[in-house]
């Protein structure tokens, strides 16, 4: 797998509503042991199961929002990835906010530790 390709997949999983699909792909994007963080995770997430549930909240609190890996670029192993989460909003006119996320990738290319920050990357 791709450095990329991990990555896409696991947010291409935001967008999907039925729960099972969205674990499965999660679950093809992440190392048996990883760690996942953002600015409203409350802590890191360690567990296929939490990580499934929270990202599923994203689906419940944002209905029909998707969430795309819009650039990315490799630094000493490191990847870093623009990400658009979008859809419409509560006026009914398309929305988006951006997240930048960095990850360290385990053999085989799954996603060992991703940690998210809002906004877009500086510079």
């Amino acid at each position: 797998m791709s450095e990329c390709q991990a990555l896409k997949d696991f947010f291409a999983a935001w967008g999907k509503t039925d729960a099972a699909a969205r674990r499965s792909a999660i679950a093809g994007a992440m190392a048996d042991q990883f760690a996942y963080s953002d600015p409203r995770s409350g802590s890191r997430i360690t567990t296929l199961d939490g990580l499934a549930d929270y990202v599923g909240q994203f689906s419940a609190n944002a209905p029909g929002w998707t969430a795309e890996v819009e650039k990315t670029d490799v630094q000493n192993g490191f990847v870093r990835a623009l990400v658009r989460f979008g859809g419409k909003g509560p006026d009914g006119k398309d929305m988006a906010q951006h997240g930048t996320y960095f990850a360290d990738l385990a053999a085989g290319g799954r996603i060992a530790t991703l940690s998210g920050f809002v906004g877009r990357e500086p510079g």
